[in-house]
């Protein structure tokens, strides 16, 4: 034990209804004992801990929020300002190089900026997003410039929106249920849940799934269902394409 470590306070305890970070499991089992870098693991742990703080979609933490963060800087820096940002950099660096973390650059007010997400399938799909310019940061893209706006870009959006924030394997069903239902029953499926107070993908799926076998109530009765252009006849055209009889 250091001479530091054996002289500082002891910690008094968490309190109770303490706010928690959620960290995936697989961090613990597989990254962790990789990482030989003290500032790597540090640097990661804060950044998931900042991102577990944001609400909308996508979400992200900056390199220019980082340096504002004092604890972190308290725990790179040994006092030192310019050692703590030099090793804010190598940590971030090293986790996007492991794969941990994801990287992406932007121009704003005619600077560059770094921006960090965790390397999720929703965040990778967001970033992707986001490079062509398909989703809008409130900050200037060169790439947005003429980009044409798809509304089905926003079902992620729409998600967080009315249910919650996203997990990786809700962003994977999201984007299979992307294939195969029509835009808007996603939308109205997703709010319906929302006013039910029935937030989870579990029951918006449920929804979907009934709509799919009974129709939505403002169609028509007696409409054949696998011809037009309503809702219950793209599903059917689209589950068709896709294998289904």
């Amino acid at each position: 034990m250091s001479a530091d470590a054996s002289s500082s306070t002891p910690f008094a305890g968490f309190p109770a209804g303490a706010r928690a970070t959620v960290v995936p499991s697989v961090f613990f089992s597989e990254v962790m004992p990789q990482i030989e870098d003290a500032a790597e693991l540090r640097v990661t742990l804060y950044v998931i801990y900042a991102l577990g703080r944001r609400k909308g979609y996508p979400r992200f933490v900056t390199e220019a929020e980082l340096r504002a963060e004092g604890p972190l800087l308290a725990s790179l820096g040994d006092g030192a300002d310019q050692l703590a940002l030099d090793r804010l950099r190598q940590g971030l660096d090293f986790a996007n190089d492991r794969g941990t973390l994801l990287a992406l650059k932007l121009e704003r007010d005619g600077k560059e900026e770094n921006l960090y997400f965790l390397n999720t399938p929703a965040d990778r799909r967001a970033v992707e997003l986001i490079r062509e310019g398909r989703i809008d940061l409130g900050r200037p893209l060169p790439a947005a410039q003429g980009a044409p706006a798809r509304r089905d870009d926003n079902v992620f959006q729409l998600y967080e929106a009315n249910i919650g924030p996203l997990t990786p394997l809700v962003a994977e069903e999201l984007k299979e249920a992307e294939q195969l239902y029509p835009y808007e029953w996603l939308e109205e499926a997703l709010r319906e849940a929302a006013v039910l107070n029935k937030r989870s993908w579990r029951y918006v799926s449920r929804i979907l799934e009934r709509w799919a076998t009974e129709g939505r109530k403002r169609e028509k009765a007696g409409r054949d269902p696998g011809e037009g252009r309503s809702a219950r006849a793209q599903f059917l055209r689209r589950y068709r394409e896709l294998g289904g009889q």
